[in-house]
């Protein structure tokens, strides 16, 4: 049994992420971490003027994570141990010290606050990122986003590392991309590969003992981190844009080659 602390976030999609992954065998959630969404990405957009895509994209969000995670989070039963604390209060010296007299197995973390040294120091190798993008190629923010902005589907997925003082800098344990069709959305590719990186995060936890951690993949051409001040409404509307023109047809055409290009870690133990 695996005793496992995760550290997430207040959103449907993270509630759906800590109730599965409690639910799964071989696994004990001895404690979740969710942190706030008070001043999240929606507030901010909210409040800025000329901001009507990006609104109208994330409310789009909100509704298709409605359709997907909804109904489990409803009535599945809730075994993740919650605790809310305020956003960036991970790093607190009590928080750290509360985590660490748990002493968990592993350490998993999705959708919260940059994790600073003093947490990372107390855990070596025991501390696993989901990083939704493919490092090293994106990293920062919003990193499955730009891939489609930029009219390059094959650099999307989900990366599993080994958290270190980088912006996913870590070494790599797995990497997935994800199961796309040709009339999906934008929102419904992103979600789809949500619940496939948690099923793929509770095998990870489950094998975890038998995974070897990688250096990423070094990549010249790509070394650019996003940042939230870079989505704006031209991005939005050139996402957009690229799903009327042509959606992903033209990827899924030359995936097998377009795939290729950009080699992604897979873990053969899982």
């Amino acid at each position: 049994m695996k005793r496992v602390v995760l550290l997430t976030s207040g959103e449907l999609r993270h509630d759906f992420f800590k109730m599965y992954i409690s639910l799964q065998p071989g696994i004990e959630v001895v404690r979740t971490y969710c942190e706030s969404i008070e001043r999240n990405l929606v507030s901010k957009i909210k409040d800025t003027k000329q901001s009507h895509l990006r609104f109208q994209h994330l409310q789009a969000r909100e509704q298709t994570e409605i359709d997907f995670f909804s109904i489990f989070v409803a009535y599945s039963q809730d075994l993740s141990q919650s605790k809310h604390i305020e956003k960036g209060a991970i790093n607190d010296p009590e928080i750290v010290q509360e985590i660490i007299e748990l002493s968990p197995d592993l350490i998993i973390s999705y959708g919260c606050s940059i994790i600073k040294a003093p947490l990372i120091e107390a855990f070596p190798d025991r501390f696993i990122n989901i990083h939704l993008g493919l490092s090293p190629y994106y990293r920062g923010s919003g990193t499955n986003f730009w891939p489609f902005v930029n009219d390059e589907p094959e650099y999307c997925g989900v990366t599993f590392m080994n958290i270190d003082r980088g912006i996913d800098t870590g070494k790599v344990i797995h990497q997935i991309r994800p199961d796309m069709y040709p009339l999906d959305t934008f929102h419904v590719i992103c979600n789809r590969l949500l619940i496939k990186s948690f099923k793929t995060c509770a095998s990870l936890i489950n094998q975890y003992d038998r995974l070897i951690s990688m250096p990423q993949i070094k990549d010249s051409n790509k070394d650019k981190i996003y940042k939230n001040a870079m989505f704006d409404e031209s991005s939005v509307e050139m996402l957009y844009s690229r799903f009327r023109e042509s959606g992903i047809t033209n990827y899924l055409r030359d995936k097998k080659q377009k795939d290729l290009l950009v080699p992604i870690i897979e873990n053969s133990a899982l």
